[in-house]
């Protein structure tokens, strides 16, 4: 079993931390385990559709540097690292080459962060940069979650296979949950919600990804801000041999103007909350459909453990919606979820009740100190 280190393990370094998403830069210095500055710049619901975003990354690193001083190294998160990255990476052009071959599956996500990176070692080219992947975390996935129910040859030959993503946030929710339960992370079963712009379920079990529901791209699964999660692909297919959408139109809509946004015109969930509350139908709509499939995504997660002892929420929707939160979890009963009365919170937290059968925890999605931890390990063994 994968042992994890407990969280915040310190940094010997001082790392600057770059975690482009999509929807977001999110930038940090790390040392001896504690952010000495941070910055967060939103992009849009879309940041793939975003200008300037070159300028805005050397405007991030001057001021952070301006805070905390120059970094030793910096750090990067690339959401698709394909089947060669399973480790973080030291930052070369080769490197570089081989990031853009893999960034037509994740079109949302790894051009901006090779943008990114690119801009970064432009404006601190004299120190080391590492690159650290989401899908590392998955890369022990089972073979019967790896592998789709499809002809021999497209695994063999063509490479189709689960990837899973935002691993470096559901390392970093087990590790926190498991301090917060006072238990080991490597006994833990937990079920790991990431909900944000994009969206998806992880089942942990000893500190190992053993299913996911995002797939080869970060397009399966639930349904997020602007992607449309699963649908039936016989959708596709009819859309394709009607000559309705050509490929590319296809994939632009299924990624950037489908989700929450096509249905309840926006993807903020904050402010569809707000409309739900008046009574709006197009945000009722969006929120029951988020939900509902949010819950089926966990319940699904869940099959793949013995048993669970909790679930944890993460990232925007899931640490700052709590209406959206205790609406998923009211659909989870049948697998013995008691829904916590908690509203929005600020803080880590237990929100389920002492003594549930399963617990709940609200956390901050920390992939920063995740990221300079691998950087600093990367370093030391180089």
């Amino acid at each position: 079993m994968r042992t994890l280190p407990g969280p915040g393990a310190p940094t010997r370094r001082r790392i600057l931390v770059l975690n482009a998403g999509s929807s977001s830069l999110k930038a940090s210095v790390v040392e001896a385990g504690t952010a000495l500055a941070r910055s967060s710049v939103g992009w849009g619901a879309d940041a793939s559709r975003a200008g300037g975003r070159a300028a805005t990354v050397r405007q991030v690193i001057g001021e952070l540097s301006g805070q905390a001083g120059s970094p030793a190294a910096v750090g990067h998160r690339i959401v698709h690292g394909g089947a060669e990255f399973v480790e973080p990476a030291a930052v070369d052009d080769g490197v570089i080459d081989r990031l853009r071959r893999v960034s037509r599956l994740a079109p949302l996500h790894n051009p901006v962060a090779v943008e990114t990176l690119e801009a970064a070692r432009s404006a601190l080219p004299s120190v080391p940069h590492v690159v650290t992947f989401d899908t590392a975390f998955h890369a022990a996935l089972p073979e019967h979650q790896r592998r789709y129910p499809v002809p021999e040859r497209w695994a063999a030959d063509w490479g189709i296979r689960r990837f899973g993503f935002h691993g470096l946030s559901v390392e970093w929710a087990t590790r926190r949950a498991a301090e917060l339960l006072g238990e080991p992370a490597d006994g833990l079963r937990i079920v790991v919600a990431h909900l944000g712009s994009g969206c998806s379920v992880t089942a942990v079990h000893g500190g190992r990804s053993v299913a996911t529901s995002m797939g080869m791209t970060p397009l399966e699964g639930l349904m997020m801000g602007t992607r449309a999660g699963s649908i039936d692909p016989g959708v596709i297919v009819e859309l394709l041999r009607a000559g309705r959408l050509t490929p590319d139109e296809l994939a632009d809509v299924l990624d950037h103007d489908s989700g929450l946004l096509a249905i309840g015109g926006t993807a903020d969930v904050a402010e569809l909350e707000r409309r739900a509350s008046a009574g709006e139908p197009r945000a009722l709509l969006a929120l029951e459909m988020f939900a509902a499939r949010a819950a089926a995504g966990i319940a699904a997660a869940a099959t793949a453990l013995e048993r669970i002892d909790a679930i944890a929420f993460t990232g925007g929707i899931g640490e700052n919606a709590g209406r959206t939160r205790t609406a998923i979890l009211q659909r989870l009963g049948t697998l013995g979820v008691e829904a916590p009365t908690t509203g929005d919170l600020s803080e880590d937290a237990v929100v389920s009740r002492p003594g549930a059968r399963i617990a709940v925890l609200r956390i901050e999605s920390r992939e920063d100190l995740v990221i300079a931890g691998h950087v600093e390990r990367s370093l030391a063994t180089t």
